[in-house]
């Protein structure tokens, strides 16, 4: 019996996980510009961090959670989203506590979504996330909105829209609560079954329903913006000067909500406008939290992040037609002509690593032929070839491959002679 990945998930081989790796260092780049430290949490985490933090009537925690039971009897959730668990550890290790502040983090991290399987959205899907906990200035929203922005631009990235909306604080949502009750009810038994219980616990996420989005209620319903109380609108335009003043467009949208319970104030989009990128656009999206960290246990402390999805990302890199730039050569491949030379040619090989240089050879009893043909399969920069004569004279030949050229090199040189090829003349001593 052959046997497949699970449905909704995907393996990233050798030649993809190079796109990754350069994809992960461009953006920890970014990360270390804008003064950011990486965090890592558990791929797991108690139930209960979730539906109090995200939220009991969103889709995530309604339909989407992997949830099982461990055999000590407690229910444990497989990380769906990475703000929850990254603000659990900012509470429970004090981060609140630390002399600077605001707390600016970032991780890498592997979410898993029970939903229908389609491009750029898996079962198990990689995202790439940030939060600052601890500052209510609204130039970190803004800070943070550039973060993102930064790393699509840094990968060359220029058909983006940015999309920015206010929830307003909490006496806002309450008035727009309100208002959108009475706005929808009359229409409730038109809208699907699960707008009708959003209705009722959190009418905010009607707006967000993707099966009604185009009943004629959806066009007329009442704006946030028109339930903003004096200070949360000031935050909004403070937010959006400060978008000005670094030069970043956007557009605003009214009925940008998100789909998680705990925003407030800020929340943003960043989609694509690449031809042929797909239906769904979105690439990241976040917001601000104010009273995350009270509900899993800590003092009240304001909070803002985003999470951009991987997928999606390498994804918007093919629409545009961004060549990654891998470098798929290898520095040294050791070719042993005859068997006498095998052992030196491990040797040389656990040497020239031990000094910063990438190397490789034959393990399949290949005759010198094979040797140099795997040489070429690899872009081998350099072969260094070991014969009877190189092993009687204490030598090796090193043939550049590209011009063809030959020296024949003391062994006693060789380390600094490919070092300097290689490494510039730096490597490990």
């Amino acid at each position: 019996m052959s046997y497949k990945a699970p449905r909704g998930t995907a393996d990233v081989l050798p030649g993809d996980s190079r796109k990754w790796q350069w994809v992960e260092e461009t953006i920890k780049q970014v990360c270390r510009r804008f003064h950011y430290e990486e965090i890592r949490t558990p791929l797991f985490e108690h139930t209960e961090v979730f539906q109090r933090g995200v939220g009991d009537t969103t889709d995530i925690v309604q339909k989407e959670m992997y949830t099982f039971e461990d055999r000590g009897g407690r229910s444990i959730t497989l990380r769906p989203e990475g703000t929850a668990p990254v603000v659990r550890a900012y509470v429970e290790h004090k981060m609140y506590g630390q002399a600077n502040q605001p707390t600016k983090l970032y991780y890498f991290a592997e979410m898993f979504r029970y939903e229908r399987p389609q491009k750029g959205r898996m079962r198990q899907l990689n995202q790439f996330g940030v939060e600052v906990l601890g500052s209510a200035d609204p130039a970190v929203d803004a800070e943070v909105i550039d973060l993102a922005m930064s790393c699509y631009r840094e990968m060359g990235l220029t058909s983006l829209k940015l999309v920015i909306n206010s929830l307003g604080d909490k006496e806002s949502r309450e008035n727009h609560r309100q208002a959108l009750i009475a706005h929808f009810s009359p229409h409730k038994h038109e809208l699907c079954s699960d707008c009708q219980m959003r209705l009722e616990n959190n009418p905010l996420r009607v707006l967000d329903c993707k099966q009604d989005r185009e009943h004629p209620a959806m066009r007329t319903a009442p704006s946030i913006l028109d339930y903003l109380n004096d200070s949360s609108r000031d935050y909004f335009e403070q937010v959006k000067e400060y978008l000005d003043v670094m030069g970043i467009a956007y557009e605003v949208d009214k009925n940008l909500v998100r789909g998680l319970d705990y925003y407030n104030h800020t929340a943003f989009e960043i989609m694509s406008e690449a031809d042929g990128f797909g239906a769904i656009t979105t690439l990241a999206g976040g917001g601000r939290y104010n009273g995350l960290a009270e509900q899993l246990g800590g003092p009240s402390t304001p909070g803002i992040g985003f999470g951009m999805g991987l997928e999606r990302l390498l994804m918007a890199l093919d629409a545009e037609n961004q060549v990654i730039p891998v470098d798929r050569s290898l520095e040294a491949y050791v070719v042993a002509v005859d068997n006498q030379a095998q052992k030196e040619a491990v040797q040389l090989v656990s040497i020239l690593r031990k000094h910063g240089v990438q190397a490789d050879k034959d393990y399949l009893g290949k005759k010198m032929k094979g040797q140099f043909k795997a040489a070429d399969r690899y872009l081998a920069k350099y072969v260094l070839i070991i014969g009877e004569n190189e092993l009687k004279d204490q030598t090796v030949t090193v043939k550049e491959m590209n011009t063809g050229n030959q020296e024949t090199i003391a062994k006693d040189k060789l380390i600094d002679f490919m070092k300097e090829k290689c490494l510039g003349g730096k490597g490990h001593e």
